[in-house]
């Protein structure tokens, strides 16, 4: 009985033309064997995609890893390549020349510039606040101006004497000696005379514009030299006479 087992044991592994234990083990084998290649695939697809999405998120985390480029160069990019720079004198004159254009048409854009130019100045006179340097720009400015050209100041004497000075110097010693002392004498009545008019004005302001914060030693500054300025040739020109209510 032992005998018998063994020797259907022994014969187990044995592949029989028609038997069919054989078939069945190959085909369970082969399921085996589909079975694993399937599971290497999906793992391999797997790591593929989590290894994929780990560099994005890395990518995503660590930015573009350039900077973002700037207006200009990326305009001059889509404008396309520039001209490389002349060589020679020659070369560069060539091409001012071919980029300046006619003789006519330089004329021209002179008169234009010119009379565009003379445009700005007569707007600037006339005190259009646009045309205006930033130091005469605002209403509070403008309030100033008229106070100081409205009524005649002992500083407007500062320029003509200044002329007398320089012309004194050519003199004999007592003339320069003498004409000194009444420069001298007038500079302290000047000074005396551009405080006063500075905290006039201040206080005109302050009645008029009470929130500005243009005031104290600027605007005392700026009244002082429109004041010394002779009356023609202030700028912006006076809208207003000697004497006139402001």
């Amino acid at each position: 009985m032992f005998a018998a087992a063994r020797a259907s044991n022994n014969l187990d592994p044995v592949k029989l033309p028609f038997g069919k234990s054989g078939d069945s083990d190959a085909r369970a084998d082969q399921v085996t064997g589909d079975e694993a290649s399937s599971t290497l695939g999906e793992s391999t697809t797997e790591r593929t995609v989590s290894g994929r999405t780990g560099a994005l998120g890395t990518a995503a985390a660590q930015g573009k890893g350039r900077p973002t480029p700037k207006r200009r160069d990326a305009e001059a990019r889509r404008r396309g390549p520039v001209a490389p720079a002349p060589l020679t004198a020659k070369e560069a004159r060539a091409r001012r020349k071919a980029t300046r254009g006619t003789k006519e048409e330089r004329k021209a854009a002179a008169a234009e510039r010119r009379a565009r130019s003379a445009d700005q100045r007569a707007r600037m006179m006339a005190g259009e606040d646009k045309y205006l340097l930033p130091r005469d720009k605002g209403p509070v400015r403008a309030f100033a101006r008229d106070l100081v050209d409205s009524r005649r100041n002992f500083l407007g004497l500062f320029m003509p004497m200044a002329l007398i000075l320089l012309v004194a110097l050519f003199l004999s010693p007592q003339i320069q000696s003498v004409v000194t002392l009444v420069l001298f004498v007038m500079m302290i009545f000047m000074g005396i005379d551009g405080y006063l008019l500075g905290r006039r004005i201040n206080n005109r302001v302050r009645e008029r514009f009470p929130d500005t914060p243009d005031g104290g030693f600027k605007l005392g500054w700026y009244t002082f030299v429109r004041a010394s300025q002779v009356r023609k040739m202030r700028a912006p020109k006076p809208r207003v006479g000697p004497g006139d209510a402001v």
